[in-house]
Parts: C-alpha cells; structure tokens; sequence
C-alpha cells in the first residue's frame, strides 16, 4: 500500500468525494481471497465487492473497507487504514484497523479487550484512563463531512455542525472537531480516550464495524445519531462516546441529542431492525450453540505486513 503510486488514477462513485483507486480493489480481493480459503464457509462484505442490497444476517460475516480513507490515501496524507471486522447475529464482535503509515493497528475481541500495537509495542485500551465524558464545552469530537453533499440531510448535517461550533443560534460550543477523513480511525481514536466522540450520518458498516468492536470492548458506547433510536450496525447512524461510566455517556448522549431538536436522519434502503434486547450473556451463549468457533482470538504479528497476509487474522476453536 505504501508503495502504491500516489499519482494513480481514481475513479468516482457518488461525487468526487467519494473515489476508488485500484489499490483498494486489489487488497480487498486479497483479503477475500484469504479468508475465503481459510474460512469458506463464512460470509464477506467488502465495500468495493458487495452489492447494494446485501444485508447482513446473523451467520459469521466478515465485513472489510480495503482502505478507509481513501481520498487521504490518493494525496499522499497517511490517516488512512485498512479495517476488517466481524459480526456474529450482526453484532461486531471483532476488530482490525491498521495504519500502514505510522505501524498502529487496533484489535479488539468481544470478551477479551481491545489494544493497540505500535510498532511491537502493545497497550490496552482506552490508553489514557477512563473518566467520565465532561460537558460539551470540554469535548473534542470527530465530525466527518461525507459525500451526501445536497438535499435535506445535508441541511441537517451543516445546521448541526455550526451548533455544536458555536453558541449562536441556540448553539452549544464543544471545545472543537477533528475531520481526519477516516471514520475507522475516529472509531479507534474514541476507544483510545483521545477523542471524546465520533458522529456522523451516512457512512457504512464496512467504515465502522471493526472499530465499533473495538470500542465497545475498550468500554465505550455506540449511540445512534438520531435521538433515542437503537444502535445497529446497518443503520448508517453513528455516535460513538469513550470508554468512561455508563451514566455519563448516556448525558452526553442526552445533550448531542439535543442539538438535533426535530430533525432526523432518514437513509433509504437500510434494514429495519425488530429484535428483542439481548445481554451480552445471551449473545455469548448463542455464538457458544450455533458457531464451529466459538471462541475468537487475535494473533497479531506485530509487523507490517497485514496489508500483505490477511492471513494475519486468525480465529481459532
């Protein structure tokens, strides 16, 4: 990946801020072709491969963004990353973002924790201590722009980003944003306690489902976007709090929310989702009964070769 000619041509999907160049459709055939060999009988999402109507289901799926960050990637600015996820009864339940510029990959496993290596180096997360989320005039959040540039959820979107800025016009004012461009690294960033929050409607499972898994495992939260609307990985709705107490979360859940007054984000063609509440228990116990592999694990390398072996992935009974 880092060899790849930054000159080479990319081409569009939905506008010029949406592109695909050759690298991402050559890694994600590599790593489909991996994991197809080791595991056939698992099911592959990948963003540059999978049709528009394919939903998930609750047998095993990998779910890959070859890179994210790709307009990053295309002029040569290394907050990009290659992120492989996994769901089970489409929940995340594992976890792979790795940034080939600067050797940082994120891992997190339902069950057993999340952690970062840099460079051999490993830490758990969140790498700073867990407190509680502050008030909105403290924070930091990650706000990516999207393609959706027109319409009314753009209105939306542009209405919320100059209240969270300000205290104009009944504005709140956080302490300021980060857009880095990659939403699987502001995933990671949040689980690692140096982001206080990622939000943003539009983008994909395949953007933050392994960073969702890592997140949740490192104690942080998954919100919706849309006020009191349950979390789920299809919904392209994202709010993602730290690692911190579940209390706070939820006020700082509360008070985002609030800046949305009436609006809401309404995407077509996503599933509706009808399931029953379900503890971590229960997953656990179904992922026990119904997968071969019940138990996931993680043996990272510690090299920079994952781009290049997705086999570095294993999952192990």
């Amino acid at each position: 990946m880092l060899e790849a000619k930054l000159d080479q041509s990319a081409s569009t999907k939905n506008n010029t801020s949406d592109v695909v160049t050759d690298t991402d459709k050559a890694i994600e055939e590599m790593i489909k072709a991996a994991l197809a060999e080791t595991y056939p009988e698992y099911i592959f999402f990948g963003e540059e491969t999978s049709k528009k109507d394919q939903f998930l289901t609750d047998d095993p799926t990998f779910i890959c963004d070859p890179i994210d960050g790709t307009l990053n990637f295309t002029h040569g600015f290394g907050n990009f990353a290659v992120s492989l996820g996994m769901t089970l009864f489409k929940r995340p339940v594992l976890g792979v973002v790795y940034n080939p510029t600067n050797g940082e990959m994120f891992y997190g496993i339902k069950g057993q924790g999340a952690f970062l290596d840099r460079r051999g180096t490993i830490f758990p997360l969140p790498i700073r201590a867990p407190v509680d989320v502050g008030d909105l005039n403290t924070c930091i959040m990650a706000i990516e722009w999207g393609n959706d540039r027109a319409g009314d959820r753009w209105e939306l979107r542009s209405r919320v980003h100059k209240q969270l800025l300000t205290k104009n016009a009944a504005g709140v004012m956080i302490q300021s944003i980060r857009s880095m461009g990659s939403a699987a690294l502001d995933f990671c960033y949040v689980a690692a306690g140096q982001l206080d929050a990622f939000w943003e409607p539009g983008c994909y499972p395949w953007d933050v489902c392994a960073g969702w898994a890592i997140l949740e495992e490192a104690g942080g939260r998954v919100f919706s976007v849309n006020p009191g609307e349950e979390a789920h990985l299809e919904s392209r709705l994202y709010f993602a709090i730290r690692p911190g107490k579940k209390e706070s979360q939820e006020a700082f859940a509360r008070k985002v929310w609030g800046v949305m007054g009436n609006g809401r984000f309404v995407y077509p063609n996503t599933p509706s989702v009808v399931r029953k509440e379900e503890s971590d228990d229960d997953v656990g116990l179904e992922m026990a009964r119904r997968v071969k592999h019940a138990t996931l694990t993680l043996l990272p390398k510690h090299d920079a070769a994952v781009c290049q072996e997705a086999a570095t992935l294993y999952i192990v009974g």
